[in-house]
């Protein structure tokens, strides 16, 4: 690839806006230069200039996409170049502050849900920012924290083809006692091959409601194609996936179904020769012979663990509903797995605060998370080449 060139014009616009605006055009200067900094490094990573034929082409330029950062300037609002095709990039110029930025979003989160006082959370961030904060400052940065979250849980989504759902459960105070709350967490791949976490809901509702409701908020936004999902057996979730996604395919966890299978056996011994020959049944290279080896596996098991046997002939073709998908989607999308990356990063957050005093401040902690997650994926590298289904 070609280096990169003086750019003249640019020069001239920096020189102008010093001389225009001294050093209160500092901050424009600065975001100027990051653009142009952005954009070099984007053509370096795609091994490419704007529009030049290379064989050594990595990638595609796709466009910029608006953010603002913080800076010791000011807020500066930077396009921050996209690319697609099989290259990874993001500006080195941002990944500190971006890094920064996440932990500071998170502090501010967890600091308010275990209940420190402005006065504390002040003292904190000024360590962590190294300048002077007021507890105005701080108030106006938590509320700002609570909007940004709420418009990120309400974002207009698009054409999903690939749905993930998962539930987990934290320690809520309510009415003076201490109740489990449910979290309920939406991921997808949308039709570009990329993933988003989709939305996040919180509640003491029953769980075919809360479900119910979560998936039709997910629609009122948008959310349309979903064409496979993949999850759990959680109650109620079967019945509010067929209600809100008529004609989309279900398809159980693999993993899940494995270890659930471990509850029918009647001896601990069997443990490891039933593991195997489950991922032996899900490893088949298309649904029948899948069903060949679950019979097989259910004759087996039939005289030595009859509730097993019953088990698996009626559980184990739930995890089939992958074969309907081209072959290099399989692995991803048979497990909910890819959801176990959340869930860790959820728990080593919550498990700091052990029990929330409401809903509010665990739905406010576990945005702060999961937006900060989406953000990574949806500016990485592709998940799935959807162009496989057509």
């Amino acid at each position: 690839m070609t280096q990169p060139k003086f750019d003249s014009d640019l020069y001239e616009q920096v020189m102008q806006l010093l001389i225009q605006e001294g050093s209160e055009g500092a901050a424009e200067v600065l975001r100027v230069l990051l653009n142009e900094a952005m954009k070099i490094e984007r053509s370096q990573a795609l091994s490419a200039q704007p529009y030049e034929r290379s064989p050594d082409r990595k990638g595609h330029a796709n466009g910029f996409k608006p953010k603002t950062v913080e800076s010791r300037l000011g807020s500066l609002r930077l396009d921050i170049p996209q690319v697609r095709g099989d290259v990874e990039y993001y500006p080195s110029a941002l990944e500190k502050g971006v890094r920064s930025e996440r932990a500071l979003v998170v502090s501010i989160a967890e600091m308010y849900v275990q209940g420190i006082s402005t006065r504390k959370v002040t003292q904190v961030l000024e360590k962590l920012c190294g300048t002077q904060i007021t507890s105005t400052q701080v108030s106006r940065a938590a509320k700002a924290l609570d909007d940004e979250l709420e418009a990120w849980r309400n974002r207009p989504l698009g054409k999903t083809p690939y749905l993930m759902l998962d539930a987990r459960y934290e320690k809520v105070r309510v009415d003076g006692a201490v109740r489990s709350c449910a979290v309920l967490v939406a991921t997808g791949v949308r039709e570009d091959g990329t993933r988003s976490v989709l939305g996040v809901s919180v509640s003491m509702s029953e769980a075919e409601i809360h479900w119910r409701e979560f998936l039709g908020s997910l629609k009122e936004r948008g959310l349309h194609g979903v064409t496979f999902i993949t999850s759990d057996d959680h109650e109620g979730l079967q019945k509010a996936i067929q209600s809100a996604f008529q004609g989309a395919a279900w398809q159980r966890c693999q993993t899940h179904l494995q270890r659930n299978a471990f509850a029918y056996i009647p001896k601990t011994d069997m443990k490891s020769q039933v593991a195997s020959d489950i991922r032996d049944i899900f490893n088949a290279p298309d649904q029948e012979e899948a069903e060949r080896r679950l019979g097989i596996a259910v004759e087996k098991y039939r005289s030595t663990a009859a509730r097993l046997a019953v088990w698996m002939e009626e559980n184990i073709p739930e995890g089939f509903a992958i074969y309907s998908l081209p072959e290099p989607h399989r692995k991803r999308m048979r497990t909910s797995n890819p959801l176990e990356r959340l869930n860790k990063e959820i728990k080593k957050r919550t498990r700091v605060a052990t029990l929330f005093p409401n809903e509010d401040s665990l739905l406010r902690l576990v945005s702060a998370i999961l937006s900060e997650i989406s953000d990574e994926w949806e500016t990485g590298k592709i998940y799935l080449n959807m162009k496989e289904i057509g």
